[in-house]
Formats: C-alpha cells, sequence, structure tokens
C-alpha cells in the first residue's frame, strides 16, 4: 500500500541548527506518538558544483545559512490529515511567538507527496 510523505525545506542560520534541532527532535517525539511511522530531519553536507540548480538556491539560503530538508512518512493522506490534527492540538506544539523560532517559517517550503515508487 502507498505510504503518504510530508517533505520540508528550509533554511536555517548556521548559529541556530542546535536550537532547530532540540525543537525539531521535540517535535519528531510527538508526531511518533501521534502515530507517524517516520519523522526524518537533514542538513545539507555534500553540494555537487556544477549543477543546474540546488537545493540551497531553490530554498534561498543567504550567507551563513543550511539547507534543512525533512520528511514525515504516514500509512496515507488520511493517517497523515489525522495525526496531523492531534499533532497541531497537542499542548507541547504551541508556538506562542513564532519570532523566537530558530528559523524563519515564511521561508519554509511544505508539501504533501503520495509515493508512487516505495521500495
Amino acid at each position: 500500500m502507498p505510504r503518504y510523505v510530508d517533505g520540508f525545506l528550509l533554511p536555517v542560520s548556521r548559529r541556530k541548527l542546535a536550537a532547530y534541532a532540540k525543537i525539531s527532535s521535540k517535535a519528531g517525539r510527538v508526531w511518533k506518538q501521534h502515530g507517524a511511522l517516520e519523522y526524518v530531519e537533514c542538513v545539507i553536507d555534500d553540494l555537487p558544483k556544477p549543477w543546474p540548480t540546488s537545493f540551497a538556491k531553490i530554498a534561498k539560503a543567504k550567507p551563513g545559512e543550511a539547507v534543512v530538508f525533512s520528511w514525515i512518512v504516514y500509512k496515507s493522506r488520511a493517517h497523515r490529515d489525522a495525526v496531523n490534527k492531534k499533532v497541531m492540538a497537542d499542548p507541547r506544539m504551541q508556538v506562542n511567538d513564532p519570532r523566537t523560532m530558530p528559523f524563519d517559517h515564511r521561508r519554509m517550503a511544505m508539501a504533501g507527496f503520495k509515493t508512487f515508487v516505495d521500495l
């Protein structure tokens, strides 16, 4: 059965990566407790050159910023919707002031993906 994936791409200041990892670890535990199958956060390590475009370019990363690529895996889109509803209602996920986050949430790209190859 095809799974469903939420994917994210965002720039994060290299100085704030540790703070981002702390928040992300907490969020990952919440998502998993509410039923997500996988929760993965990756920071860019190898940027092949030359290449027609790059994750850094797509994320519009500025000097001093790293690119984070992450995904959450679910059984299906319906499962994703049910899990996300629980996560968003969880008091541990309440952010009082988005300005205190270690990244600019307005620069984050996110989309849901239906898998079509899953080996």
